[in-house]
């Protein structure tokens, strides 16, 4: 009987402390869901700065068909760029660029009698609007807007710089263009464009023997590869889940 009672106490016993133990072990963590992955979130809104490289490509058939020299051939260009774009709707992309381009090589013509023209375009500058349609790191866009020609120009007879004069600067202008831009990391961008520059089209009044030659056209079509670097407003590159 004695045994029988030490057993029950024991049991009893037991039963008291496997609570406080369960207790002391604390409550099971809940259970929460991993993260579901998003894309990341691609800024386009802010100021950039960059440069840029390509080449130049001139109209040959100008003065009324008469064989020009070196403007069909390529010229190398490189230059700066800087401009704005504010992203909105949330897919589409407008904005304002500035932009100047060195170039390399001359363009011109040589006449019968021994005269020859000659314009050492040193320039080409722009300042246009762009509009582009953005899908995460890409922005497809088209510009256009005001266009400068830095042109030094000659005409020289047999070799012997004379006196000329023109009817029109052919210096104002106008271009368009469009181009591709990949943001590649955070605040850095690649784009490659093609922009056609156009200064109108202009007469010789002298000398007189240049005059019924008619008109000839300054326009450059371009191809340029640039870098920019973004000071974004809205903050950097973000993922959102």
């Amino acid at each position: 009987m004695k045994k029988f009672l030490l057993a029950t106490v024991a049991l009893v016993a037991l039963g008291a402390t496997v609570p406080a133990l369960a207790a002391d072990l604390g409550a099971r963590a809940p259970y929460t869901k991993a993260p579901v992955y998003a894309a990341p979130i691609y800024n386009w809104t802010g100021f950039y700065i960059g440069g840029h490289i390509g080449g130049a490509f001139s109209s040959d058939n100008n003065f009324n068909g008469l064989t020009t020299g070196n403007n069909g051939n390529g010229r190398f260009l490189g230059g700066l760029q800087g401009g704005a774009d504010y992203q909105f709707a949330p897919n589409w992309v407008v904005g304002a660029e500035a932009q100047y381009s060195w170039l390399s090589g001359n363009v011109g013509a040589v006449f019968p009698g021994g005269f020859a023209y000659n314009n050492n375009q040193r320039g080409l500058g722009s300042v246009t609007g762009r509009v582009g349609y953005t899908w995460g790191p890409g922005l497809l866009y088209v510009k256009g807007g005001y266009a400068f020609s830095d042109n030094n120009e000659s005409v020289t007879l047999v070799g012997v710089p004379v006196a000329f004069a023109i009817n029109n600067d052919h210096r104002n202008g106008y271009t368009v263009g469009a181009g591709l831009e990949y943001m590649f990391a955070q605040n850095w961008s690649a784009k490659v464009e093609y922009q056609y520059y156009n200064f109108g089209s202009a007469n010789f009044t002298a000398p007189a023997a240049l005059v019924p030659f008619g008109s000839f056209t300054t326009d450059d079509h371009t191809v340029k590869a640039g870098v920019n670097y973004r000071f974004n407003w809205g903050g950097p590159v973000v993922a959102r889940y």
